[in-house]
């Protein structure tokens, strides 16, 4: 406004205000007000008005009301309807949408305590985990050092998606590393039953140098690929071996023999077979093993068998890795054809949180990467959670590997591993 004083005709002072509409618009809402009003704001339009309209009461409430409690009572009951405002011991303020429970309290102040948390009181009371907060409450969580895991159950009860995130996290990470540990563990007990010394051949660096080779950057991502499942000790095993500490097994002349009449019978098989090449031998008649199904990548054996060729296996399958003494002879050297394109059929089980856009994210993906689905099964497990069986068309060990760390990617998914007999 503009403000002036001027003298009155009986001597006495008195004072005028000059003021627009715009002038009063921008005094009373702020500057911010001037700017809506030029791009068409009409009062009453916005959720402006309402929240500019409160505030405007807070202040006159504290005009009014001299007794701080009064005060705050006055606040709780009128705040904004969409958040509650809550407080920490030491009097900071905390905002979380409203519903909030002590576990988005918790994770809101940091991970930590979200994770380790055990019990809250609330306004010096004990609460359950799962009591909605009101606006006002002072918030006390209560947190063990003995227990610093989260519960899978939270995930249902939490409001916030800070929250859920963490979780979430932690569950993965967990995981992770047990499935780190296993695959250490797997490979130790590999070296050790093909005559190894573990401590002096599974060295941290040349893991490192021949993870690239199973499509990973980093060796502890080949660990914990042993440890879900998705690459198999033996394979690793032979890798290293090859590498570091190599050792060749002769081929006896009767396994041998037996092989080259089984050519004279099958002359007719003159190409290589599933994209197989037998090493020193052609038109060999060769077959994928059903028990293992073997993937262009894979670490893969050959074993001759009685009149039918050679059959195919993955060098981690127990068929092949529980051969009696005798039987050992018959295991030849087979390699992938890499000029050989052909399609062979992986499962894949994903385990994750119950939701209705699981399924949808999960065929997104496989459209995204151009990959056929044979098969889709579902079903839901205690806690919420569901179990999804896939069928799907795969080119490669490495095509395969980028599905799964895709399907990993999806919101909900816990975790995913490629079928095996092991599983």
């Amino acid at each position: 406004s503009l403000h002036t004083t001027v003298m009155g005709l009986a001597g006495e002072p008195f004072e005028v205000q000059i003021r627009t509409q715009e002038m009063h618009r921008t005094a009373e809402y702020g500057i911010a007000a001037h700017w809506k009003y030029k791009e068409g704001y009409q009062k009453g339009s916005t959720e402006l008005d309402k929240r500019l309209a409160w505030l405007r009461q807070v202040l006159e409430w504290q005009k009014e009301v001299k007794d701080t409690k009064e005060f705050m009572e006055l606040l709780k009951i009128d705040v904004f309807s969409d958040v509650v405002f809550v407080f920490t011991p030491k009097g900071d303020v905390k905002e979380l949408p409203a519903g909030s429970i002590p576990l988005d309290f918790a994770y809101r102040i940091h991970s930590d305590v979200g994770h380790s948390c055990v019990g809250c009181r609330v306004n010096g009371k004990m609460v359950p985990l799962d009591y909605v907060l009101k606006n006002g409450d002072i918030v006390e969580i209560i947190t063990s050092k003995q227990s610093s895991s989260p519960s899978r159950d939270w995930l249902k009860m939490v409001k916030t998606s800070q929250a859920k995130s963490r979780i979430r996290q932690w569950f993965k990470k967990e995981k992770r590393e047990e499935h780190l540990l296993q695959g250490r563990d797997n490979l130790e007990k590999e070296l050790k039953k093909q005559g190894f010394e573990p401590a002096s051949k599974l060295k941290n660096e040349w893991l490192q140098e021949i993870a690239p080779k199973f499509g990973m950057n980093h060796y502890e991502d080949l660990l914990v690929a042993i440890g879900e499942g998705a690459l198999g000790s033996y394979q690793v095993f032979t890798r290293l071996r090859g590498e570091f500490f190599p050792s060749e097994k002769q081929l006896p002349s009767v396994a041998l023999t037996e092989l080259q009449k089984g050519i004279k019978k099958e002359e007719r098989y003159h190409k290589v077979s599933h994209g197989i090449k037998v090493k020193g031998e052609e038109g060999v008649l060769v077959r994928l093993a059903h028990c293992c199904h073997p993937l262009p990548g894979d670490l893969i054996s050959g074993y001759i068998t009685r009149g039918r060729g050679v059959s195919v296996h993955r060098a981690d399958c127990n068929n092949i890795r529980n051969l009696k003494k005798e039987e050992e002879g018959r295991i030849i050297e087979v390699v992938w054809d890499e000029a050989a394109e052909s399609i062979y059929q992986v499962e894949l089980e994903i385990y994750a949180l119950d939701s209705t856009h699981l399924p949808l994210e999960i065929m997104s993906a496989l459209a995204e990467m151009k990959i056929h689905i044979n098969t889709i099964n579902a079903r839901t497990v205690r806690h919420g959670h569901t179990v999804i069986n896939l069928k799907v068309d795969i080119r490669s060990i490495k095509q395969l590997n980028l599905l799964i760390e895709k399907i990993k990617k999806i919101r909900d998914v816990l975790d995913v591993f490629r079928v095996t007999p092991k599983k």
